[in-house]
């Protein structure tokens, strides 16, 4: 029998626990834990699964509607879409992983945010991924791009889930922390969905799927602490993943549901089998009694704090109606999958753990969870950022050459091709042309998804920077003609034990919150990745926003063309002013100063409205933001193979990234319409050139499309690859 090590000061700092929290867990123990214990301890109270540092203010955002079905706090969050059917979507992070092993962190994080949908009992129709890497001379960036890129499409495309859409920067702050926010979104009836709280006692608890391991053991605890020169160290707390299991066990899964064996169920993420058993308890108000011994291993020797920390992959846990024990057995048992008994509710307050006829933990089960720490930590507003000193002049065709010569906004070829969009064969706009899109199968109806941040912004201004991050998804739903109906957030921050770090979440909050409330797109899940930080520095302040609209009928709701020879171009919304912050200020002047644009809510709401309520009269749409309208409009250009001829060669007004606008294209005669309804309605609207020929114009300065394009195509596999 292994012999457990002494807790000493030196490994109890190893598990990430501070001194006062460790003086809690003596108060409520009333004696000292072992080192399984210990464990368990670490697993619950980090920062990644208790969001002790976070949850004050998440409890600020706004999460209800009459679309939600199901706000945060379950595994994802599920809005009704009609005809009896609903979307089941949330955004990861896995982050700390991808850095330290490229392809095994991204495709895990991919891995484990599929289980996150079809553990509620929906089929996966679609994701998506937000990736933040360093510069591209750095020494590292090349190989975590190939890495993760390579993880988020072997994974995804062997499981067999269309990749639609994302999003990919590059800036020195994640030198050394790249992000990757990974998001799914499954399709359910809404009377056939799952939740994770046990009820019953005696209930057997079951586990299923792939077989335990040592990969992943303190993976959690891992993801709640900053990077130093250790790093190389931590290489064996990163998962392994095996899409073609994840799919068995979907399949599995869903069949299973379909039996009436489940009485809740729970994926073993984060933490593994001890944040699993611990939620489900906790949200059912029981206990949970578990015998490692007949925990499905794969290594020899395990120990009892290896089982409950091995956050080994393709595995879920469920309590069973134990009724239909022998139905729900032979459907793992075709799917070649684990189904082993392993614990059972009981009605105390006690999280018990019993491994070779020994009691190796004995803990108050809600003290790992409900009633984990909560911290109120001090935080410093970000100060109010100098206006521009001095706005920049250029030439335009210089100005967008500089643009899209950069990895941050050449054409993302390289990266989408690598995926799989096609797969099951609903998605009706490939990744690069805005939202992506995907048929819900058997019926008119579609869902757009988008995933937007500009962390430049939010680090200049927290709050507009919340609100932009919004207001751009809002947009970009809206530009594909749907709906927007709710939004998932993926916090990415720095240290939150620095004030300054936590007032950049803390405005980000407040931001998000308004416009959600505004735009009425409530957050219905998401996730906190903080300690994003290498040596004390941390990364931008980036807020990701994944969200979802939808198109009740593909066919009359959907604005999907492209510009033709002799379309107008018309912006919708005020000219073009702001360049504080702007693309063009970093990656042509090399400057990053200036306040974010401002974000009026109201007027995000009223252009929205009007072009979704115009979208008859619309043959093409983009919104303008980064880049502004000389990017937009080129990107519009480049798609159709069509050049464009704009009125302006002012800076400002080509390159300023003010909010709450789009680009559309249209023939005349729609223009026409458009003009009038918009003067009805009270929404800014200018004939600002139109697509011809096959160059590009902006004002006298021109250059041939071919040329232009070129560069937009190969830039991003010359630099960044």
């Amino acid at each position: 029998m292994t012999t457990e090590p002494e807790i000493t000061d030196e490994i109890i700092a190893a598990h990430g626990i501070k001194p006062d929290e460790y003086a809690d867990i003596l108060r409520i123990l009333n004696r000292a834990p072992n080192f399984t214990e210990l464990g368990i301890f670490s697993a619950m109270w980090n920062e990644h699964c208790s969001y002790k540092s976070s949850k004050k203010w998440l409890r600020t955002l706004p999460t209800t509607g009459p679309q939600v079905i199901c706000g945060p706090g379950e595994n994802a969050g599920i809005v009704d879409i009609g005809d009896g059917q609903c979307i089941v979507f949330k955004m990861e992070s896995h982050n700390h992983p991808s850095y330290i092993e490229p392809y095994q962190g991204a495709a895990t994080g991919v891995g484990g945010i599929l289980r996150d949908v079809f553990t509620m009992g929906a089929r996966p129709i679609a994701a998506m991924n937000s990736l933040s890497f360093g510069e591209t001379t750095h020494p590292k960036t090349k190989r975590l791009v190939h890495g993760v890129v390579e993880g988020v499409g072997g994974y995804g495309n062997c499981f067999g889930v269309p990749n639609v859409g994302g999003e990919v920067r590059f800036h020195a702050a994640y030198n050394g922390n790249c992000l990757v926010n990974a998001f799914a979104a499954g399709l359910a009836d809404t009377d056939k969905i799952f939740y994770s709280a046990a009820s019953g006692v005696g209930m057997p608890v079951v586990y299923l799927g792939a077989k335990t391991g040592r990969d992943g053991v303190g993976g959690a605890t891992m993801a709640s602490a900053e990077f130093d020169d250790t790093i190389e160290e931590k290489r064996p707390t990163v998962q392994v993943g095996d899409p073609f299991t994840e799919n068995r066990l979907m399949e599995a899964t869903l069949e299973l549901m379909a039996t009436g064996a489940v009485i809740s169920i729970q994926d073993m993420g984060a933490a593994g089998l001890t944040c699993s058993a611990v939620e489900m308890g906790d949200k059912g108000e029981l206990g949970i009694k578990l015998d490692l011994d007949a925990v499905p291993q794969r290594e020899e020797n395990m120990t009892a704090y290896e089982m409950m920390l091995s956050e080994s992959q393709e595995r879920m846990l469920m309590v069973l109606n134990p009724e239909k024990e022998a139905e729900a057995r032979a459907v793992f048992d075709k799917w070649d999958l684990d189904f082993a008994i392993v614990g059972e509710t009981i009605p105390e307050d006690r999280f018990l753990i019993m491994h070779q006829g020994t009691c190796r933990a004995d803990l108050p089960l809600r003290a790992l969870s409900g009633n984990a720490p909560e911290y109120d930590r001090p935080w410093e507003p970000t100060p109010e950022a100098e206006p521009l000193a001095d706005v920049p002049q250029i030439d335009p065709i210089d100005g967008l050459k500089g643009l899209i010569a950069s990895p941050n906004y050449a054409g993302k070829q390289w990266v989408y091709e690598q995926y799989d969009h096609m797969v099951m064969a609903d998605t009706v706009r490939r990744p690069g042309l805005g939202a992506g899109i995907v048929r819900v199968h058997g019926t008119e109806k579609a869902i757009a998804f988008t995933s937007d941040v500009t962390p430049r912004y939010v680090k200049a201004n927290p709050v507009e920077g919340g609100k932009q991050a919004v207001a751009e998804a809002y947009r970009n739903l809206t530009a594909v003609g749907a709906t927007p109906l709710a939004t998932t957030d993926n916090m990415n921050f720095g240290n939150p034990e620095k004030p300054e770090i936590m007032g950049q979440f803390v405005g980000a909050i407040q931001g998000i919150g308004e416009a959600v409330k505004a735009l009425d797109m409530p957050i219905v899940s998401g996730n906190v990745s903080l300690y994003n930080e290498t040596d004390g520095t941390g990364i931008l302040p980036t807020p990701t926003i994944g969200a979802v609209g939808l198109l009740k009928n593909l066919d009359e709701d959907l604005i999907g063309g492209e510009v033709r020879d002799g379309h107008v171009a018309l912006l919708i919304g005020e000219p073009g002013s702001h360049l504080g912050q702007s693309a063009l200020l970093a990656e042509v002047f090399n400057r990053e100063d200036g306040d974010a644009p401002q974000v009026d809510l109201e007027a995000e709401r009223r252009n929205g409205d009007f072009i979704r309520a115009n979208r008859a009269n619309i043959r093409a749409c983009t919104d303008l933001s980064d880049g502004g309208l000389a990017l937009a409009a080129f990107e519009l250009a480049e798609a159709a193979g069509v050049g464009v001829h704009l009125d302006t060669d002012a800076t400002p007004a080509l390159f300023g990234e003010d909010q709450a606008r789009y680009l559309v294209a249209c023939n005349f005669d729609q223009a026409e319409a458009l003009m009038t309804a918009a003067g009805r309605a009270g929404v800014p609207i200018h004939s600002v050139g139109k697509f011809t020929g096959d160059s590009v114009k902006f004002g006298t300065s021109e250059a041939p499309l071919a040329d232009l394009a070129d560069i937009y195509r190969t830039s991003f596999a010359a630099t960044a690859t």
